[in-house]
Parts: C-alpha cells; sequence; structure tokens
C-alpha cells in the first residue's frame, strides 16, 4: 500500500532535494571569473598570464550579453531524452559561424586591453586574419581543443579560439530549459554539453551546503556528484586529498590510486570566492607536486593549452 505524504512532508522532502544541475548565471559567470583572476594574480609566479586572462574573460563578458547562439531542434532535444546523452554535446554539433564572429571581438577587445603583452597581440592579430582567410583551420583546431587532442594545437592561440567556444556553449545553456535534461547522464561529463570538468568545489549556502559539483570547462554548467569518489573512474575505496603545507586550505587536489589521475577541488567554506577556472589556472603549483607524485590531470584547464609540442 502506498502511503500518501501530507503536505508538510511533501515540502521537506522537496527543500532536501539536492539541485542536480546549476545552469550557468548569464549575467555574472565570466564577470565573477575575471574578478577572481585579478584577486589571485596578485603575487602569483604566474601573474601576467592571470592577468592576460582576465582581460580575455572580461571580454567573454561582453561578447556573451548579445550571443544568441541557435538553439537545439525538439528533435535533438528527443534523441537525447530517448539515449540519455547530454542535449548540447560539443563534439560532432553544428556550430553556427557566430562562434567565429565571437572570436573577433574577443581577439579585437583583448588587443586593445592595456598593458597586454606583444606577444599576446601578435597571437590574437594571427586569429583575426585566420577569420577571414583560413577559417578552415580554425573549424579545425576547434574541433581539436572540444575534443581536448594534444597533436597539431597550436598552444597560443587555443585558449582565445576555446573562450570563444565557451561563449557560444554557456549562451546555449544558460538559455536552455534543466527539465529537458535525460533523467541519466554519462558518468563523468557535463549533463549539458558532454564536456569534461576542470575542477569541482564543495559549495555553501542553501540547498547546495556541503555538496560537491563539478564545473564544465566549456559551458559553465555544474553539476552534482557524491564527495570522495574519483571523478574519472568512479572509485571509491582509493581517493586521497593533497594539498600545498601554508597555502590555502580552500585547494586540494583530489587523486585516486586507482586510476592514477586527478581533479582539484575547491571548498567555498574555506573562501568563499573560490571559482573553479581561475582557481585551477592559479594554483600549477600544486599541479606540479602531484605530477612529480605520479598522477596526471583527468582534464585540462580550458585557459592553458599544452599542445604536444610542449
Amino acid at each position: 500500500m502506498q502511503r500518501i505524504l501530507p503536505r508538510g512532508e511533501i515540502e521537506a522532502l522537496d527543500h532536501n532535494a539536492i539541485p542536480r544541475v546549476t545552469l550557468p548565471e548569464r549575467g555574472s559567470v565570466f564577470a565573477a571569473r575575471a574578478a577572481r583572476l585579478r584577486q589571485l594574480a596578485a603575487d602569483n609566479p604566474v601573474s601576467d598570464y592571470l592577468l592576460l586572462m582576465a582581460h580575455l574573460v572580461h571580454a567573454q563578458q561582453q561578447a556573451l550579453q548579445a550571443c544568441t547562439a541557435p538553439e537545439a531542434s525538439a528533435d535533438r532535444i528527443s534523441l537525447a531524452q530517448a539515449h540519455g546523452m547530454p542535449p548540447l554535446q560539443a563534439v560532432g554539433w553544428p556550430r553556427d559561424p557566430l562562434w567565429r564572429r565571437i572570436l573577433i571581438q574577443l581577439v579585437d577587445d583583448v588587443s586593445r586591453a592595456p598593458g597586454v603583452p606583444a606577444e599576446a597581440v601578435e597571437v590574437c592579430a594571427a586569429l583575426r586574419r585566420a577569420v577571414d582567410e583560413d577559417p578552415d583551420s580554425l573549424e579545425e583546431l576547434a574541433d581539436a581543443v572540444l575534443s581536448e587532442q594534444d597533436q597539431d594545437v597550436d598552444s597560443a592561440a587555443a585558449p582565445f579560439v576555446m573562450a570563444a567556444l565557451q561563449v557560444y556553449w554557456t549562451d546555449l545553456a544558460s538559455r536552455f530549459d534543466a527539465k529537458q535534461l535525460p533523467v541519466a547522464s554519462p558518468f563523468g561529463v557535463c549533463p549539458v554539453c558532454a564536456s569534461l570538468p576542470v575542477a569541482s568545489i564543495v559549495r555553501v549556502g542553501g540547498q547546495y551546503e556541503g555538496y560537491r559539483y563539478l564545473c564544465c570547462s566549456l559551458c559553465s554548467t555544474q553539476w552534482h556528484m557524491v564527495r570522495v569518489k574519483c571523478s574519472h573512474c568512479e572509485d571509491v575505496e582509493n581517493v586521497a586529498y593533497q594539498a600545498i603545507e601554508g597555502r590555502s586550505p580552500a585547494i586540494k587536489a583530489e587523486t585516486c590510486d586507482h586510476c592514477h589521475t586527478y581533479r582539484k577541488i575547491f571548498y567555498q567554506d574555506k573562501d568563499l570566492y573560490v571559482e573553479p577556472v581561475a582557481d585551477d589556472l592559479a594554483s600549477l603549483m600544486l599541479d606540479v607536486l602531484v605530477g612529480e607524485a605520479g598522477y596526471s590531470r583527468s582534464s585540462g584547464n580550458p585557459l592553458l593549452w599544452h599542445g604536444a609540442e610542449d
């Protein structure tokens, strides 16, 4: 016999439900990241690069406000629901040329920003020319970065191309109806665009208090995952946490001795303003130390690309 829950119990269940997915906040997602990059640049060994990326991310916020990428068709959403697949899957998505216009806006804005190194201005100029003269090469580079390839990737140009793609997919994700997501999605990838997470964050406040969310490297969606579980192989017995003594307690590397990979995890109760992409980029020393201990990154940072030649 089924028991009918009284009104009070129904409301309590709803209040305590763990939000499965958080779509990006269109008005602030890149602005908050840019502000955090500037904050973290102080006394950081890679401060010049963090400030350059802050210029780029600031330009992303401006570009996002006017972005209206073509949405997924009803047939595509229905197919994704039927097969439990992310509906805005980045690899294989028929990208609109709009993303290249976004790239133009980004490189133009960065080139005009004060204090940008000459080398970065040259990269921006080369990308600007490629939009008109060799768009096919840009499409190939976009395919490569979306699938996290190492071969034939220009590591100087890749962060700018990825930034344009981030604007494109963040626009799509911010306008997507989360109710149209499949009930279940493949493990370890973004339920919206199927990209890999850059890191995870243990959040604070309301229904999110104490819960861990993986953070998409492309569309800025966050999705719930239980804690003390490898985000790469799902192992729960060989997970450990590494940190640098004397550094911020808000950042650790979650390592797995089963698959020998790691991703960083950030704690908002230790630092309310941690931002996954920015804080990951600013903590490269932890990557070095964990790498020396024999662990490999499960996935990269969208604003720092290592080509095969690196």
